[in-house]
């Protein structure tokens, strides 16, 4: 049995203006990822850990979030998104397809 439920991985690369791949930090995912860290926290969710990434090497897709152990990959544009990860995939067991990433 793994220690966390959820280990969440949250990119937050930063590259120079102007990349041709751009990146995860120019599309707001400092702010999701701490979104994310305050909801879950508030509603109680134990044992699951939402950490920082570098680059999860998806940067097109962006905001990249993994979720271990499960290995799912999802880009969450918005507040919104947070929301339906957070109660979907960790409340309810259920992936968001719409925001799955291939």
């Amino acid at each position: 049995m793994s220690f966390f439920a959820h280990h969440i991985f949250c990119c937050s690369n930063r590259r120079e203006s102007g990349h041709t791949r751009g990146c995860c930090a120019e599309k707001n995912a400092d702010e999701l990822r701490d979104y994310m860290k305050t909801r879950i926290k508030a509603l109680g969710i134990e044992k699951t850990r939402v950490n920082n990434a570098g680059c999860l090497d998806r940067c097109e897709l962006g905001p990249c979030i993994v979720i271990y152990p499960d290995n799912i990959w999802y880009s969450a544009k918005t507040k919104s998104d947070i929301d339906e990860i957070i109660s979907s995939h960790l409340q309810n067991g259920k992936i968001v397809e719409r925001l799955k990433l291939p």
